[in-house]
């Protein structure tokens, strides 16, 4: 296929995107590098989607994804409220996607995510090398005539540099929504590592839909 360029845009991906409270602060901050400080309380995000036709991208064609890591201090979106992020790992069903996100230092592995939706119950599970690792269930509603919009900031270190790009993304979130629960199925996983506390702490979050977005990779060198 022909090499995939920045910037990407993908359109009406079905997406869960919340963060938590995690079991092991100090195992959370042991995952961030050098040069970037965890969010004081070590909250964790993690995005689970699914992009179900190539004709809602650009170029990467339909794929899967989850992807997860510490909220970071000290470098917010552009908003100046919603954290930078790090990626710690990168579960992509799409060769063409992984290697365009890696080329950007992107931790991006093979992986799989479904997203189903029964009634008002919605299961994503999320599968690394063919095992299930981690499974989120969530109690959701219908979209109504709320929009989320803004960009978000993820850091990646590439060649031994840090870069911080900006995503713009727009949503269109259900009302009610409410994670129920958050397993992490596989203690032999790294990703394990991450996993909630128990009780469960739910910090932000939200189901779409209709979930859009663009993929600039890298922009910019951090000082």
């Amino acid at each position: 296929m022909t090499e995939l360029v920045a910037p990407q845009l993908v359109v009406n991906s079905r997406m869960i995107y919340f963060g938590w409270l995690p079991a092991d602060p100090d195992a959370v901050a042991a995952l961030v590098p050098d040069g970037l400080t965890p969010a004081p309380n070590h909250q964790v995000f993690m995005n689970q989607y699914v992009v179900d036709d190539a004709g809602q991208t650009s170029g990467f064609g339909a794929y899967s994804l989850t992807y997860i890591g510490p909220d970071l201090a000290g470098v917010d979106a552009p908003d100046g409220v919603t954290p930078g992020r790090w990626w710690t790992h990168y579960f992509n069903s799409s060769p063409d996607v992984r290697a365009y996100a890696a080329a950007r230092g992107v931790p991006a592995t093979p992986g799989k995510t479904t997203i189903e939706v029964r009634g008002r119950r919605l299961t994503a599970t999320t599968e690394a090398d063919g095992v299930p690792v981690i499974r989120t269930t969530a109690r959701v509603g219908r979209t109504g005539d709320a929009v989320n919009r803004g960009q978000l900031r993820y850091l990646t270190r590439l060649d031994g540099r840090l870069h911080s790009g900006n995503y713009p993304f727009v949503a269109e979130p259900v009302d009610p929504f409410e994670v129920e629960s958050l397993e992490f199925l596989a203690p032999d996983h790294p990703v394990y590592a991450l996993r909630p506390a128990d009780p469960l702490e739910i910090v932000w979050g939200f189901y779409s839909p209709r979930a859009s977005f663009a993929y600039p990779g890298g922009e910019s060198v951090l000082d």
